[in-house]
């Protein structure tokens, strides 16, 4: 009735110009809530009323803060978590990368493998940055995480350019005999054999490199594609991991145990088939694209 109202008495159906609520803060306020919000990345709507509240004496709501710092372009966004570099660390990652980017189809041969561990209980990562677009591996958006223990299940895999191996339970501490015992033997090397000229990818971990299982695969005739150290987010298996932790976080089931959490695992690798080109053209961009320094 409203609109029919205006319409029939203003022949119009939209609002005067600068109707509506005003803002509660200038332009100048503006500017200055998003330097404070770029100073400390991780303050929460609320802490930034209080410092507003303390440097300027005025009382603001944590409502408001929001919504002005979404009409400057800052979104809380889910850090982007990583493993911290030295120098030497990303001094090596970008040359390796130098070294690959123009590799086509050669990484249709290369067998990519790792381990994950899920934890029985999901965090969810409420911790959050205030960035614009883009700005995701700014270093003061970006969150240093370090390997912990928590009660979950540990898995190894591998894909390749169109297949995948088997999901394989690590129970326990993983060392180099295990390694070969319960990973490269029964699985991994078999895989390996499946596809002709495939080159082996793995980290640096110690059970990895140790000498005993470097005679391994000397023995097997494995070629092994060398890696920088510090870097799973260069292999493409770390999209699997990821898409597997995403739906573990969707799912309603309560699991109450290991054994529950890696049969709910199980279920959704079986999913998961990489697909054909996926890995080639994943890594050349993941090259041309990816932060090395």
């Amino acid at each position: 009735m409203r609109v029919w109202k205006q319409w029939t008495d203003e022949c119009r159906t939209t609002r005067k110009s600068g109707s509506g609520p005003r803002n509660v803060t200038s332009a100048r306020d503006d500017r200055h809530l998003v330097r404070m919000a770029r100073t400390d990345r991780t303050a929460s709507s609320r802490q930034l009323a209080a410092l507003w509240s303390i440097a300027t004496g005025v009382s603001l709501c944590a409502s408001s803060i929001r919504r002005r710092l979404l009409q400057c372009g800052l979104r809380a966004r889910t850090p982007l978590y990583r493993i911290p570099l030295t120098h030497d660390h990303r001094r090596l990652r970008l040359q390796w990368a130098n070294q690959h980017r123009d590799w086509r189809a050669d990484w249709q041969h290369v067998v990519f493998s790792d381990e994950s561990r899920f934890n029985l209980w999901y965090h969810d990562g409420r911790i959050r940055v205030r960035r614009y677009a883009g700005e995701r591996h700014l270093p003061e958006c970006i969150i240093e995480r370090h390997s912990g223990r928590t009660p979950g299940v540990m898995v190894w895999g591998a894909i390749a350019y169109h297949r995948r191996s088997q999901l394989l339970r690590i129970v326990g501490n993983l060392n180099s005999n295990r390694y070969i015992r319960e990973v490269l033997q029964p699985e991994a090397v078999p895989f390996l054999q499946s596809l002709p000229g495939a080159v082996f990818q793995q980290d640096n971990a110690r059970p990895h490199t140790a000498r005993i299982v470097k005679s391994f695969f000397a023995a097997q005739q494995v070629q092994l594609l060398p890696w920088p150290a510090c870097s799973p987010d260069m292999s493409p298996i770390e999209h699997v991991w990821d898409v597997i932790g995403r739906r573990l976080a969707r799912d309603p089931r309560p699991v109450a145990s290991a054994d529950e959490l890696w049969r709910i695992i199980m279920e959704y690798s079986m999913k998961i088939v990489p697909q054909q080109n996926y890995v080639s053209s994943l890594m050349h961009q993941r090259l041309l694209r990816k932060k090395f320094r």
